[in-house]
């Protein structure tokens, strides 16, 4: 079964993106900002990662930054997942090695096609 690390801040996105992912047959992990995120990966690399772009200690920008610098952080398939749309926000979360790009609200539908973009699914 494949993993995914859902980081945000938000409890009702966190359950939201969960209830989504494991029924996709995804087993689920979920951080509160990007330094809890940042620790669950030092643990166990996840396949994926559904990640915010605003939180507390540490925004999703650093965080995929710090990801992306670890031993085998390249490996995990990255979909932001926030309310910032515009070109220079998507330009940099890509530029930073955000593997796709998806805005809030989200359903099954939208995260199912980007996971299959990504070749997750």
């Amino acid at each position: 079964m494949k993993t995914c690390l859902v980081v945000d801040d938000s409890s009702v996105i966190r359950k939201v993106a969960k209830r989504i992912l494991e029924g996709m047959d995804f087993q689920t992990v979920e951080a509160e900002d990007g330094q809890q995120a940042l620790d669950a990966c030092q643990r166990m690399l996840p396949d994926a990662i559904l990640l915010d772009w605003n939180m507390p200690k540490m925004d999703g920008y650093d965080f995929l930054k710090a990801l992306r610098r670890m031993p085998g952080g390249d490996r995990p398939k990255v979909v932001f997942c926030t309310t910032e749309n515009d070109v220079a926000h998507i330009a940099r979360a890509l530029h930073a090695g955000a593997n796709e790009y998806i805005m809030k609200p989200f359903d099954r539908d939208i995260v199912e096609a980007k996971f299959q973009e990504v070749g997750l699914i």
